[in-house]
C-alpha cells in the first residue's frame, strides 16, 4: 500500500466518521439534540429524547460509517483483507473512521462516543472479538441496566478476546487498534463514570430528572 493510498483512506475514513447522523436527525425532527438528554448525538441519547426508532435508525447509521470506511479502504487496497495491504487499510480506516466520529471538525471536535461506528469498522477485520463484545454488552446491560457500563465494558472485552481468540498471533497492529479504540472509548465514556461515582447516571428506562 503506497503513501498516497494510505493517505487518501486515511481522508475519506475520517470524513466519513464525521458524518454527524444523530445530529441531523436531531434536525430532521426539528431539534438541536447537544441541547437535550446529556447533549450527545450519539444513538443512546437520540433514543432517549426521540424514541425507540429514531435511536435505532442512528445506531444503524453509525454501525454503517464504520463498516463503509473499512470496505472502502479495502477497496482501495485491491480489496483483500487478507494481504498485508489490505489488513493495513482496514486498520488506518478502522481509525480514522472512528476519530471522525468522535472528533469531528465541522463540530469543534465533540462527536459521539464511537461505538456503535467502531463495531461496525470492526466486523471486516475482526469479527469474533466484535461478536464477543456484543456479548459482553448485552450482558452487562441486562446486569446493570446502564448503556455507559455496558459500553464500556464491551469495549474491554475487545482487545481481551483478540487476545484469546488469535493467541499466540495476538501480538500486532490490530492488537494495538483494539487497544487504542478501547481506551478512547474508556476516555469518552468519563462524565458517565463521574455519573457512576455519583449516583447520578441515568439507568435505562428510567425518567429523565426534573
Amino acid at each position: 500500500m503506497t503513501f498516497g493510498t494510505t493517505l487518501w483512506v486515511v481522508i475519506l475514513s475520517y470524513v466519513v466518521g464525521s458524518i454527524p447522523w444523530g445530529l441531523l436527525i436531531g434536525k430532521f425532527n426539528g431539534l438541536d439534540i447537544r441541547r437535550h438528554g446529556s447533549g450527545n448525538i450519539g444513538a443512546t441519547n437520540v433514543r432517549r429524547v426521540l424514541g425507540r426508532d429514531w435511536g435505532y435508525a442512528c445506531f444503524a447509521l453509525d454501525f454503517l460509517k464504520g463498516l463503509t470506511a473499512v470496505q472502502l479502504s479495502l477497496r482501495l487496497a485491491n480489496g483483500s483483507s487478507g494481504t498485508v495491504a489490505g489488513e493495513l487499510a482496514g486498520l488506518f480506516a478502522a481509525a480514522a473512521v472512528v476519530a471522525g466520529h468522535v472528533f469531528p471538525f465541522w463540530l469543534r471536535f465533540k462527536g459521539g462516543k464511537g461505538v456503535a461506528t467502531s463495531i461496525g469498522a470492526l466486523v471486516a477485520i475482526a469479527f469474533w472479538p466484535v461478536i464477543c463484545c456484543l456479548l459482553a454488552w448485552v450482558a452487562m446491560f441486562y446486569l446493570s441496566r446502564y448503556v455507559s457500563v455496558a459500553s464500556m465494558a464491551a469495549a474491554v472485552t475487545l482487545p481481551i478476546a483478540h487476545l484469546i481468540l488469535k493467541r499466540g498471533d495476538a501480538f500486532g497492529p490490530t492488537l494495538v487498534l483494539l487497544l487504542a479504540l478501547a481506551a478512547l472509548m474508556i476516555f469518552c465514556h468519563r462524565s458517565n463514570i463521574r455519573r457512576l461515582i455519583q449516583g447520578t447516571e441515568h439507568r435505562f428506562g428510567q425518567k429523565e430528572r426534573s
